[in-house]
């Protein structure tokens, strides 16, 4: 279902008109059109005028046949168990219909909320659940501090209001007071469902389409962004309704669709929660303010190309050694790929484009750590202890809605919320029970087998960095915190082509006595998809200029960056790299590394090309320690240094200086570096007999059985 229309409400709880001149802590309505720049705001003294003004705009809206969606700031929902003992039964629109019948809201804002919300107490054992009102009101049945109350039964906060900066429901004075607002709101809302009937929908508890949809908004949730559009000077809340209802309105409709069907139909919840980096990303987009996740839910966004020039090494460098060659390509390159947005489920091996903040604490609630029976610690002590258990349990996904009496115990599972008066467990296998009286030894440690709210992560906390490549751990981590979808950068798109008249294609084809299989081409694609990257194969080409030239451009069309083989040196039929110095921009490095040597990279159409050795274990050396990093870093995820270890040599070699050397080797079952027993180039069945390289260093050298030297596994590469 789509939405034509966005209306976005900053509602008040106050109990007279707000002031003539515009305020805070008054009723804003934002309204943005899909498909238009232009924002409309307005400003309301009291919640009568606001509610005759959403009805006509509503009114008009339906008449011209578009469809609205409208958030309200305030709660729709409260806790589990609220509505069932307000209104004898769990549907909240029920109860809806019975706060609206106690609620009294004069047109100049004069209401009866304190006195409804005491007699709301009324229903519930102890004192509570609501509190917060004047001190002249002097009603015992509703205290003053949120502290004075006990024995209600009532959860503090719905699942959805543990996200940062949210009140509890049931807070009714001074900064914060939502409940206020969600009594008064509640039933101007039920007004305009009487008024619209079927027309009318309130999500999640109603799933029908309908021309006019209701959802609970909490402009917090992308508050930094808010700040940061914000016109000088302007009032927060209006710059809170403007810049939402434009986020929302550059929202695909698949995604504001499936986001209002979100939520527990009996708490309700808030739209975009999980969806935070979405909802900033449209806003910046809305208002076409620069940022690196600019327009982030398309996938058009791409960083700037690199330069023609970026290759070129200074004048008078003939041979580069090594670790210079790699600092020379870490400075020319950066990320390459655009960016979008995935669902969290979908993004493993994905490079995260933006640093995750968790949106909510994990464990959001304190919780049991073990099964047990929980009480308060200060009504414990030494010796024999023996409490009383109350009736029921605690359990995960089943919080226990009483709370538990000084003195007293109750039956708690792993993860189960702690009930209101228990902060201690005592494991069960250290207790005796005859199911109405637990017995333990004490003392008991204080918070003993308990865990704290965020002791994993706090809200607001870091909990996923920039440039991470995602694994299944980090998906967990995200779902955990309840964090829905993520931003990451489009997969590099790699092409490989090899070139040569002496070149077969493919092994099912003849080869004559002077031919050879193309072995570099599926090497390479292999390396390119084990490194999450997208391969394109771009096939083999002879050695005619023309068509090497034509597969170049196509390259340039469909992917990120080439890979060639063959060619790239300096003799006579070397045409990659002639072709490249003659219309691309070639940088001809002359590395001082065996196996390899010649690496061929420029740019070609403003596509980067690496134009690798055609003998394969030089091409398989070049792409690990040159091709690898280099792609790391072009994909977004940061510039790789593979992991080497120090282990004892169970060969022997003399090696002469000038030369970094990687030598095929693989462990023993004692762990020393064996090497392969040939040095040849050619032999590819080396790089398979491997399980990793030693790499000796550009100082001459001396190995000896025993000697120590630094080895090297395909897995550090990325090649598993």
């Amino acid at each position: 279902m789509s939405f034509d229309t966005i209306v976005v409400v900053d509602w008040s709880g106050a109990s007279s008109p707000s002031p003539v001149r515009p305020s805070k802590d008054a009723i804003w309505i934002g309204v943005a059109r899909r498909g238009t720049a232009e924002i409309e705001t307005s400003y309301h003294r009291t919640r009568h005028d606001a509610t005759e003004t959403l009805a006509t705009l509503f009114e008009a809206e339906r008449a011209a046949g578009r469809r609205v969606l409208a958030g309200f700031d305030f709660p729709f929902g409260y806790p589990r168990g609220f509505a069932e003992a307000v209104s004898g039964e769990a549907d909240p629109l029920t109860l809806w219909r019975a706060l609206s019948d106690r609620i009294e809201d004069a047109p100049d804002n004069a209401n009866n909320r304190f006195a409804v919300a005491a007699g709301l107490n009324d229903v519930f054992p102890g004192i509570g659940p609501f509190w917060g009102c004047p001190d002249s009101l002097g009603d015992p049945r509703l205290p003053s501090k949120g502290t004075l109350r006990h024995g209600h039964g009532m959860t503090e906060r719905r699942a959805c209001d543990r996200t940062k900066g949210a009140q509890p429901v049931w807070k009714l004075f001074t900064t914060g007071s939502v409940g206020s607002q969600a009594l008064l709101g509640i039933a101007r809302l039920q007004a305009l469902r009487h008024r619209f009937g079927p027309d009318l929908a309130v999500r999640p508890f109603e799933r029908h389409d309908a021309p006019i949809t209701l959802v609970e908004l909490f402009p917090s949730l992308i508050a930094p962004t808010v700040e940061a559009l914000a016109e000088d000077n302007e009032i927060k809340d209006r710059a809170q309704v403007r810049i939402l209802a434009a986020a929302l309105a550059q929202l695909e409709p698949r995604q504001l669709d499936a986001m209002t069907r979100e939520g527990d139909a009996e708490e309700g919840w808030i739209l975009g929660l999980g969806h935070e980096t979405l909802l900033e990303a449209a806003a910046r987009a809305a208002f076409a303010t620069p940022d690196p996740l600019e327009d982030m839910p398309k996938t058009d966004l791409m960083p700037p190309r690199l330069r023609d020039d970026c290759f070129a090494m200074p004048q008078g460098v003939r041979w580069v050694p090594v670790d210079d060659a790699l600092a020379k390509l870490h400075d020319a390159l950066h990320p390459v790929t655009g960016l979008e947005i995935l669902p969290t489920a979908r993004a493993a091996g994905r490079v995260l484009a933006a640093d995750v903040t968790a949106k909510r604490s994990n464990p959001p609630m304190p919780n049991s750590a073990v099964d047990g029976y929980g009480f308060a610690h200060a009504a414990t002590g030494t010796g024999v202890q023996r409490l009383p258990l109350v009736a029921g349990r605690a359990a995960a996904g089943q919080p226990y809605p009483h709370a538990v009496p000084p003195g007293h115990a109750i039956r708690i599972l792993t993860g189960a919320i702690l009930p209101e008066g228990v902060d201690t467990v005592v494991l069960e296998e250290d207790t005796n029970t005859d199911a109405t009286t637990v017995v333990f030894d004490g003392p008991a440690k204080p918070r003993a087998n308990t865990r704290k709210d965020g002791e994993d992560v706090a809200a607001g906390d870091p909990a996923l960095p920039k440039g991470r490549r995602l694994r299944a751990p980090d998906l967990a981590l995200a779902s955990a915190l309840g964090i829905g979808e993520l931003p990451v950068h489009r997969p590099l798109r790699v092409g490989v082509v090899s070139t040569g008249d002496e070149i077969v294609s493919a092994p099912d084809r003849p080869a004559a006595p002077h031919q050879i299989w193309d072995a570099n081409r599926p090497m390479l694609l292999a390396l390119a998809s084990g490194w999450h990257c997208e391969a394109v194969d771009l096939g083999h080409v002879p050695d005619d200029p023309e068509q090497i030239a034509a597969r170049l451009d196509e390259g340039a069309r469909k992917t990120d960056v080439i890979l060639t083989s063959g060619g790239a040196s300096a003799g006579d039929e070397d045409h990659v790299s002639a072709l490249l110095r003659q219309r691309g921009t070639l940088s001809s490095w002359r590395i001082a590394l065996k196996p390899g040597r010649p690496l061929a990279l420029a740019m070609w159409e403003g596509t980067p090309v690496f134009g690798l050795p055609g003998n394969p274990v030089a091409a398989l050396v070049c792409a690990l320690i040159f091709a690898r990093p280099a792609l790391s870093l072009m994909a977004g995820a940061g510039w790789t240094v593979p992991q080497g270890f120090t282990v004892p040599a169970a060969f022997s070699k003399r090696k002469k200086p000038g030369r970094r050397e990687y030598l095929r080797a693989r462990l023993t079952e004692e762990g020393h570096a064996e090497v392969f027993a040939s040095e040849g180039s050619g032999r590819i069945s080396g790089l398979s007999w491997a399980d990793g390289l030693v790499e000796l260093p550009d100082e001459a050298a001396e190995v000896t059985p025993g000697t120590p030297v630094r080895y090297i596994p395909y897995a550090s590469f990325g090649l598993i």
